[in-house]
Formats: C-alpha cells, sequence, structure tokens
C-alpha cells in the first residue's frame, strides 16, 4: 500500500514513524515533509493547502491512503475533493471540521447536546464585546472564532488585558478575516488533559489520553505556543474518570454526530479542563494534535494503517487498540525568541549521538547540502517510553547531547505527572 501524509511537522514524523512499522505499508510520502521525514518517507514539494496539486500527485501515483495531518487542509475541504475522485482519505469532510474552524459552531454544538461546556456569549464587532465583558468575572477567556494558526485564544486577568484583546482582534485585524467574531468565555479553573480518539462513521474509539504543556517557560510561565512538552498517559484517567467521559462526553458527542447529520470518520481530539473532577470541554480539534500524537503513537502497539483503513471501511473495534502499559513522555526544544520572533537556519548536531531507543521527532527542520537545519519555531520533540521518572530523566539526558544555537527547552517536563 502506498500512502501519502499530508504536513511538515512532528505530528506527521510520529504518524510516518508509526505506518513504518506496518506490514501493509510499502512506501509512504509526505507532503512536503521536513528533514527528519526524509528518513522514512520520500518528501514531496507540494504544500499542505495546494489541495489540487495533492490530489494530482494521489491520481498520479496511484496513492492508496492520504492522511492529512493539520487542520487547515481539512477546513478547506480536502476530503470532499479526494472523495469527488473517489479516492481513499482519512479525515472529516468540511462540515464536520466546523468543530475545530468555527469556535461558535462549536460552542453551539456542546450546548445543543448538553456537553459539559465553560458558559460564553458571542460577539461581532468591539463594541458590543467590550459592553458584554460586564457578564463575566476574571479571569475570562477570549478567543477568535477562526483557526488563527492555533493562536487565538487569550487568558486576560483583567479588563485592561481584555479591552486591548480585542482592540487587537477587531481594530487591529491581528487575525484578518478569522477574528471577525469573538467568543468571550468564562475561566475554568482545573487541569488540562487531552483525549484523541479514532472515529469511523460517528462512532468513537478513544485513545491513550495525555497532557502537554502550553506555556513556553517552566512553572507554566509566560506565553502561550502551539506546545513544547506532553506526557502519556495523564494520571486523571482512572477507571471510574473514564466511565465519567464516555457518558457524559463520548455518548453524547456521538448522539450529537447522528443529529448534526455528520458522518464524522478521521481524528477527533478533546480538549479537557477537569474541574473538581467533573470533566469540561474546552475544545476540540478535528485531527491528531501536536505534541500529543508524539506521546500518544510511541505506545500503539497496534498496526496505525489497519485502524485507519478499519476505520474508513466502517470495520473498527475497541479490541484492535492494544498499547504499550508504560507511560511516555517528549520535550520539545524550540528555536530562541519563541513563540514571538525567532531566526532560523542554524544547523543541529549530536542527534547521531542520541540512545537508539530515544525518539526524535522533527518538528521545523530542513536539509540543506547535507545539512539538518532548524526551520521553525518548534525544532524536534524528544521522548521516550519507560518508566516515568526514568522516561523523565533519560530524555533530559539525551537532550545534552543535541545542539544547535538559541536552543531552548523547558526544564520541567512530566513534572506534573506525579502532583
Amino acid at each position: 500500500m502506498k500512502v501519502l501524509v499530508v504536513g511538515s511537522g512532528g505530528r506527521e514524523h510520529a504518524i510516518i514513524k508509526k505506518l513504518s512499522e506496518s506490514e501493509m505499508v510499502d512506501k509512504i510520502y509526505c507532503a512536503p515533509g521536513n528533514g527528519g521525514t526524509l528518513e522514512l518517507a520520500e518528501n514531496v514539494e507540494i504544500d499542505s493547502l495546494d489541495i489540487g496539486n495533492l490530489k494530482k500527485f494521489s491520481i498520479d501515483n496511484d496513492i492508496d491512503l492520504t492522511i492529512v495531518g493539520p487542520e487547515d487542509p481539512l477546513a478547506k475541504g480536502i476530503v470532499d475533493e479526494f472523495k469527488k475522485e473517489n479516492l481513499v482519505i482519512f479525515g472529516p469532510d468540511s462540515k464536520c471540521a466546523q468543530l475545530e474552524a468555527n469556535k461558535d459552531f462549536c460552542k453551539k454544538f456542546l450546548i445543543d447536546n448538553d456537553i459539559p461546556t465553560a458558559k460564553y456569549r458571542t460577539y461581532k464587532n468591539y463594541e458590543e464585546a467590550t459592553a458584554g465583558l460586564d457578564q463575566f468575572n476574571y479571569p475570562l477567556v477570549i478567543k477568535a472564532d477562526g483557526l488563527c494558526l492555533g493562536k487565538g485564544v487569550t487568558i486576560c486577568e483583567n479588563e485592561e488585558e481584555a479591552i486591548q484583546n480585542l482592540k487587537s482582534i477587531f481594530i487591529d485585524k491581528v487575525f484578518g478575516s478569522q477574528g471577525e467574531k469573538v467568543i468571550i468565555e468564562e475561566y475554568l479553573d482545573g487541569i488540562e488533559a487531552s483525549l484523541m480518539c479514532f472515529v469511523s462513521h460517528n462512532k468513537i474509539y478513544p485513545m491513550e489520553s495525555a497532557k502537554d504543556y502550553k506555556k513556553i517557560y517552566d512553572e507554566d510561565l509566560g506565553p502561550n505556543t502551539g506546545g513544547v512538552g506532553a506526557y502519556s498517559p495523564s494520571p486523571l484517567f482512572t477507571n471510574e474518570f473514564t466511565m465519567m467521559i464516555d457518558d457524559n462526553i463520548i455518548r453524547k458527542i456521538e448522539r450529537g454526530f447522528e443529529k448534526y447529520k455528520f458522518d464524522y470518520t478521521g481524528i477527533l481530539f478533546i480538549g479537557l479542563m477537569i474541574c473538581n473532577s467533573i470533566p469540561y470541554v474546552l475544545e476540540f480539534n478535528v485531527r491528531f494534535g501536536d505534541p500529543e500524537t508524539e506521546v500518544v503513537l510511541p505506545r500503539l502497539k497496534s498496526d496505525l494503517a489497519r485502524i485507519i483503513i478499519d476505520a474508513i471501511e466502517g470495520k473498527l473495534e475497541a479490541k484492535s487498540l492494544v498499547w504499550d502499559e508504560r507511560p511516555s513522555v517528549a520535550v520539545v526544544l524550540t528555536s530562541g525568541g519563541y513563540p514571538k520572533e525567532y531566526r532560523k537556519g542554524y544547523e543541529i548536531s549530536g542527534l547521531d549521538k542520541v540512545d537508539k531507543d530515544i525518539f526524535v521527532f522533527h518538528n521545523g527542520t530542513k536539509k540543506v547540502n547535507g545539512k539538518l537545519l532548524t526551520n521553525g519555531g518548534r525544532v524536534l520533540t524528544v521522548g521516550c517510553v519507560d518508566e516515568m521518572s526514568k522516561a523523565i530523566s533519560r530524555v533530559y539526558r539525551e537532550i545534552k547531547k543535541i545542539n544547535f544555537n538559541e536552543m531552548q527547552y523547558r526544564k520541567d517536563i512530566g513534572k506534573s505527572f506525579f502532583l
């Protein structure tokens, strides 16, 4: 089987690594890929948003299965377009992708289906939104309605911060058309957790849970990022808690899919906030999370290609998902200055010295004249599957072997596993 993976980050590298272990898979392509995917796949110079050329490549090269990593092509209808040509593709169509691409739609779906979530209001202009601040206590959360490259959510501690944030969205238009509406939401004080799920024609099959770290600095300080570390599983997911998630969230989502006349097949990422042992849904993503994928997929013992084909064909069963009982942890190495301005193009050294059972996924790298260079804010994800304390110490020991100019990373990833 020939497989095309769309995307260029650590998530896609982790997907490709797991696919490479499948006896079903003969050849893997990655569009556009990075310096790490080159080791396991053939990179194709097609942008992940160039749906026309991705479709043409799939037809010309007899691709048997396409897996979509990022959210943008899903929101723009890549699945719809591929299906017009009877091409096999794994991911939700544009109708289902609204759950991530349109935050107002997502909140309405949650409320409409009695799924626990924070109270909210939606506003279409600056004047309405600033007047609406009086309906909330501080801190509060402001979300630009669109995808915004994952950077459209801000926690505001006071009115001054909230007004400045609304001004940047509505007046300065920092998110362009994706900020034409905002959601103001109550702040839920608790512990975050992530649950990715395979979905087969509206039937949900949860994976192992994960916890990611969004703040750039230790002790959860500094601005939000796309995620700078993670571990799996979350210790919050006891048997009793998992049953609560199943009853109060998973089954309600399935019924909501039917109610909304979805035919959802792909990945559903459920972002959770646990407040006083009660789970609330913060958000949905309609694809594998990043960096959650880099800690969850290394624990998957089942054949990923088989799971995906079975999901597409409606044959998936819960017993098909078999997991390594050992936890995993991963730390993201970032460029100095990230998530704000940063430089790229620095040579990366030391990867050849890292122990073979330590996984290194490339987030933002490229090969130029045989040299591996930094090519993004998040550069590498270094992780390990082992007993948790051992995994953490081993990962940080191996990171010291890696070097690139202005490299930075958090030193406390995994610490909250024991809290």
